[in-house]
């Protein structure tokens, strides 16, 4: 046996990537389907001369997209056309936390920005860069292009990001020998007319790069309320010192995130998103 990582799947055929760069199609043995694990894009495996035989431990397992073992979801934000949204972000944020996946923030289309605006849009986020990596980056900015280019090295990414938000222009930017690929393959999956199931990860800048619609939908699936906490790293440093264990940060007295808020050390309207997050998902679970 040996062993690889699977970067396509078409048609039912998996290509397997082995440890030499070498490439193999091979299907899936028939029991996977008998333990309702089939393999996916992104899964290290075992395979022989026909068929994949093991899917190895995985480090994550994404239904949208239908992709394994990220190593980190870059998160792209358009900072105009359309505007920019810190709500929309931390939903983001929210969601990759949940999966165990590093968020890389990324501001698109910053060349539409006047340099007030953009320095505005800064000081907000300057906040964010304490817990995450942040870049502001346009493809017309060659420079900017090449700093964004360094974070796929030796990772696997998938791209997250509201709708608009300039993604697969921005690869394009980056790589210009992918453009009609990534243009096309992920609006038509992203439309959900193709039947064949395509998902492939892409070699881009020494990493690879998955070629799907990405994090496509704001469904927070299984996560729930009393999760929320642990999804934001800021709010679970303090967690240690409110008086209650397991605080949401809502109702409860003495919650030192509620006091940071207050002295300004976390940004207001960050914590009227986590609100607004924690009273969906909380809805969500009475109504269910």
């Amino acid at each position: 046996m040996e062993e690889g990582r699977i970067v396509k799947l078409l048609g039912g055929v998996y290509t397997v990537e082995d440890e030499k760069g070498n490439r193999v199609n091979r299907k899936a043995r028939g029991k996977f389907r008998h333990v309702k694990s089939s393999p996916k894009v992104g899964d290290r495996v075992l395979f022989g001369q026909d068929f994949i035989t093991e899917i190895l431990k995985r480090q994550n397992d994404l239904h949208r997209p239908p992709i394994a073992n990220i190593d980190q979801a870059v998160l792209i934000n358009s900072a105009k056309e359309p505007d920019f949204s810190f709500f929309l972000m931390d939903r983001f944020l929210v969601l990759i936390e949940s999966e165990d996946i590093t968020p890389i923030i990324v501001v698109n289309k910053i060349d539409l920005l006047s340099e007030t605006e953009l320095a505005d849009l800064q000081e907000k986020l300057s906040y964010y860069e304490t817990f995450y990596e942040v870049y502001y980056v346009s493809k017309h900015d060659t420079e900017r292009l090449r700093a964004l280019s360094n974070v796929f090295a030796d990772k696997i990414s998938v791209l997250a990001g509201q709708t608009g938000g300039g993604k697969s222009s921005l690869l394009n930017a980056i790589d210009p020998s992918l453009s009609l690929k990534i243009g096309d393959v992920s609006k038509a999956l992203g439309r959900g007319r193709h039947t064949t199931r395509h998902v492939e990860l892409l070699r881009i800048c020494d990493g690879l790069v998955a070629d799907t619609p990405g994090f496509s939908k704001l469904d927070f699936g299984g996560l729930e309320a009393e999760d929320l906490p642990h999804m934001y790293p800021d709010f679970f440093e303090l967690s240690s010192k409110c008086q209650f264990r397991g605080c949401t940060h809502m109702n409860e007295p003495k919650c030192a995130v509620k006091k940071a808020v207050a002295n300004q050390d976390i940004p207001a309207f960050r914590y009227d998103n986590y609100k607004q997050i924690y009273q969906e998902l909380d809805a969500k679970e009475k109504r269910y």
